[in-house]
């Protein structure tokens, strides 16, 4: 086994890497002042993420005041050592959100903000000499201001104002003028008050006035439009539009329940209702009087009976004889027994009174009066009946499929089933043929428009935007300080870092290659040892550096020599 030993150039070991500060100690002035600078800018960035993230969050804490509230509340903030400030425009003072409710509450406790509408605490500050006159007038603003709060107090209502003319009473006159009321109210963007809250303001105000009327209340918008009608108009506007939401609900009533019956055969979206109703609203009154046929006596009732009775004698002499006492005495008490026939009548002198034949004479008579059989019957017909219903339904083709494997495509209903839902919507709306209903269904395809939809982008979606809000700040710093380190501090470092050592040569190992040696390894060549640099070569040296360090410098100076300055 031949073996052959070749000569190999090994490196020596590398020296250890410098330190930070041997690397900072072996840069230029220039170099480190660059270096102090991108520290300094990057301390910045980090102070300024920190104070941006600990700054509070600023809400609203009052809006829309007046100069002289504004005015006290700020003054109010800054002896509570509460920072504030104004948004745009001026319209509203900010706080931070966390102090929000609590200097809302301790600004309540000292009556902050007063506002502009005063109500009844101007008579807590009466003064000594006031008239009778300023004291009306006070208690006529006070009304005033109280009743603009409450009219303010309303969703829909941004600002509102109240004249009140109040006549002065006077027990001497005869006819004493009634109060009145004008109500200007000003509305938020978007907002209208409904007939309902119209009639909730007016009668707010005449309940608050004694002996005001609700038809003597105006009230106004803030463009001058008359909201309240008139006495004569307002019942008939009002009965028209009550008639016309009754009417309205009536048809949405009958389509719902249409639809109810249908959706569940058909399905969802395939069958379309309509309903007209026709309403009666008139009101009908009738009165009608009934005579029934007389009734037996027995079964009628007596109204009234009147019996008359008189006896006398036939032929019977007039009295005779001499007037005196006896002819003038009264007659005797007259005695009938207890049961049986009265005695017959006797005459003055006790004998009884005979007839023709010896037999007393009587006379009868009675009248009876029956209630006439009387009926009266008063009819008043209500409003609101409902007098025709005309329904109109379209339903959609229903999917049906021609076999197994075969798409699915839309067909027409059947007669007997365009019959079965006509049965059904008759007796949903409750038909009557008497009254002239109509029921009308028809089956037909669907119109679908085919809506292409438009995918946001990816930039523009809501929720993108939101991350982008949130993490922007953070990512923002962290860029500029890696853009400000691998700018400035790496370079500056690099520029500076010292060359590796060369290597060294005379090194050699012993290797034993195989035992066919194709060519004997040669020595390595003997490098030539470089000789230390010249002066003229140090400041070419030094002249590189600068241009490369410092290259307007080097460019004045070029500029110099060549003016010859």
């Amino acid at each position: 086994m031949s073996s052959a030993v070749a000569e190999l150039p090994v490196a020596p070991p590398a020296a250890a890497a410098p330190s930070w500060p041997q690397r900072f100690a072996s840069l230029d002035r220039s170099a480190r002042l660059r270096l102090g600078a991108a520290a300094a800018l990057l301390v910045a960035g980090v102070v300024a993420a920190f104070f941006f993230s600990r700054q509070p969050d600023y809400r609203v804490l009052f809006a829309n005041l007046n100069d002289k509230d504004g005015g006290a509340i700020v003054a109010q903030l800054s002896q509570m050592n509460v920072p504030y400030k104004y948004a745009e425009g001026g319209g509203a003072i900010l706080v931070p959100s966390e102090r929000v409710h609590d200097v809302r509450l301790r600004l309540a406790t000292q009556g902050l903000p007063k506002g502009s509408v005063t109500g009844f605490e101007l008579m807590e500050a009466n003064r000594f000499g006031m008239t009778q006159f300023q004291e009306r007038l006070n208690f006529q603003r006070g009304l005033e201001g109280e009743l603009t709060r409450s009219i303010q107090a309303l969703a829909s209502v941004q600002s509102a104002r109240v004249h009140l003319a109040l006549p002065n009473q006077n027990g001497f006159f005869r006819e004493q003028q009634k109060p009145s009321a004008s109500v200007l109210v000003s509305l938020y963007p978007g907002r209208f008050l409904d007939r309902t809250q119209l009639a909730g303001i007016v009668h707010l105000v005449a309940s608050s006035v004694p002996e005001l009327a609700p038809s003597a209340v105006s009230v106004l918008d803030d463009t001058g439009k008359l909201l309240s009608q008139s006495p004569d108009g307002a019942a008939g506007a009002s009965a028209d539009a009550q008639q016309l939401a009754y009417v309205q609900q009536i048809e949405q009533q009958y389509t719902r329940r249409i639809l109810d019956i249908l959706e569940p055969v058909v399905g969802k979206n395939n069958v379309k209702a309509q309903v007209t109703a026709e309403v009666d609203f008139s009101q009908t009154e009738s009165t009608v009087e009934q005579h029934r046929p007389n009734l037996t006596p027995d079964s009628s009732a007596v109204r009234s009976q009147q019996i008359v009775e008189s006896t006398g004698v036939q032929g019977a002499q007039p009295p005779a004889g001499v007037p005196g006492a006896v002819s003038n005495q009264p007659p005797q008490n007259s005695t009938a027994p207890i049961n049986g026939a009265n005695p017959p009548p006797t005459a003055v002198n006790g004998q009884q009174q005979q007839g023709a034949q010896g037999q007393p004479l009587g006379k009868r008579e009675s009248i009876t009066n029956y209630e006439v059989d009387k009926t009266t019957r008063v009819t008043r017909g209500g409003s609101g009946a409902i007098r025709r219903v005309s329904a109109a339904v379209v339903v959609n083709y229903q999917p049906a499929s021609e076999g197994p494997g075969k798409p699915t495509v839309n067909k027409a209903l059947t007669p007997e089933q365009v019959e079965q839902m006509t049965a059904l919507v008759r007796e949903t709306i409750g038909f009557s043929k008497e009254r002239g209903d109509s029921v009308n269904l028809m089956n037909a395809p669907f119109l679908v428009e085919e809506v292409a939809q438009t995918d946001l982008p990816l930039w523009k979606q809501p929720e993108v935007v939101e991350l982008a809000k949130t993490l922007g700040w953070p990512v923002g710093i962290s860029l500029a300080v890696a853009l400000l380190l691998l700018g400035l501090v790496r370079p500056a470092l690099k520029s500076r870092a010292p060359a590796a050592p060369a290597q060294q040569p005379g090194s050699q190992v012993n290797a034993i290659e195989s035992e066919e040696l194709q060519r004997p390894a040669l020595p390595a060549p003997a490098q030539v040892q470089e000789l230390p640099p010249t002066v003229e070569q140090q400041r070419l040296d030094e002249a590189r550096v600068l241009a490369k360090e410092n290259p307007v410098a080097v460019a004045n100076i070029l500029k110099t020599w060549v003016n010859g300055d």
